[in-house]
């Protein structure tokens, strides 16, 4: 019998996407699979429009408002499969997704494997979705993931993934306390727990853009600068306890440095520790450089406005390039929505 994937779905306020993430979910070619969405206390129609597809084998399930990270874990314990399927609620999967990656695996597949994919960001149409490979998209070890992905701050969605129960369960559950980088945090502990990575080409996966509305946006946020902190302290932890290397602490240095924009010069506490951490490293931190653009106003105004108008300026570009795609969304396509049957199985997607 074919192994089980269990598709995981959190939701929030999400009644605009879902239904194409549902029905990106029911389109997988792979035979066997649960899908089971959680309702993490929506004030929307997030709700009703999960329930439509209880019909088709959904399973929907709603509770108080308590953050995605316990919509996972209550979705984790609810699930059966013997591999895990992440999806959030506003993001798609390639119909042969699952399939193509529980193919990598073989005829007796190692469950200590964590398999990878491809993925792409999109606004609105999502058939243009951008595909931009990276060091990330290859065979790694968990060591050489984690130091590839901070020495160059690059990642994988947590769609791209593919766990068996195995792994999840050696992981632990997400961790509550973290309101940004849950997912990093996550997946650190996921690969920790894992055999390395096995990264399947053609295994798609859709990432859609929110710009400041994403629940990863941090702008000013103090609770969310707290927990990307956090984040960052347990990451480098999690390096130094299988790498300890000369290499493995100049990533986590680049790390830090690469961050420290997004507390400076507001956070001056998170900003000194890390400095701290840096020095106990062997390397050092400097204060973070702003595009030339911004020279002018930061020697006028200081620090403090010069922040203030790139987190300006970064959302209304993002917002004028979402509205424009969204336009050319609706005028390209008289059916909107995710249709599976655009994609010829076997046939890479439009990219």
């Amino acid at each position: 019998m074919k192994p089980l994937v269990s598709i995981l779905i959190p939701a929030y306020n999400a009644q605009e996407w879902l239904a194409d993430t549902i029905g990106s979910a029911l389109a997988q070619s792979w035979p066997r699979k649960e899908i089971i969405v959680i309702d993490d206390g929506s004030t929307d129609q997030t709700l009703g429009v999960a329930q439509r597809f209880e019909p088709s084998g959904v399973q929907v399930f709603t509770q108080t408002n308590q953050g995605v990270c316990a919509a996972r874990n209550r979705a984790i314990s609810l699930s059966r499969g013997d591999y895990i399927q992440w999806l959030d609620a506003d993001d798609l999967l390639h119909p042969d997704k699952i399939a193509l990656q529980m193919a990598a695996l073989g005829e007796r597949p190692n469950p200590r494997i964590l398999l990878s994919g491809e993925w792409g960001r999109f606004w609105y149409r999502w058939r243009r979705a951008e595909f931009v490979p990276t060091s990330l998209w290859c065979d790694l070890s968990a060591s050489e993931w984690l130091i590839r992905n901070m020495q160059n701050d690059i990642y994988m969605t947590d769609h791209s993934w593919l766990v068996s129960r195995e792994v999840t369960e050696d992981a632990g559950p997400w961790d509550t306390r973290l309101l940004r980088d849950n997912d990093g945090e996550y997946f650190a502990r996921v690969l920790l727990a894992s055999a390395g990575t096995r990264f399947v080409p053609g295994a798609k996966a859709y990432y859609r853009m929110s710009g400041s509305g994403s629940v990863s946006h941090i702008g000013t946020s103090n609770k969310k600068k707290d927990s990307k902190w956090l984040s960052m302290r347990l990451h480098i932890g999690y390096l130094r306890s299988v790498d300890d290397s000369q290499r493995a602490r100049k990533a986590c240095v680049a790390y830090l440095q690469n961050w420290m924009g997004t507390f400076y010069p507001e956070r001056m506490d998170i900003f000194e520790d890390a400095s701290r951490l840096a020095g106990e490293l062997g390397g050092q931190l400097d204060v973070p450089r702003w595009p030339w653009k911004y020279d002018p106003i930061l020697a006028v105004f200081g620090w403090q406005r010069a922040r203030r108008a790139h987190l300006v300026l970064s959302g209304l570009r993002h917002s004028v390039y979402a509205s424009w795609d969204k336009a050319l969304f609706r005028l390209s396509d008289r059916r909107p929505g995710f249709r599976p049957e655009l994609f010829s199985r076997g046939e890479r997607p439009r990219t």
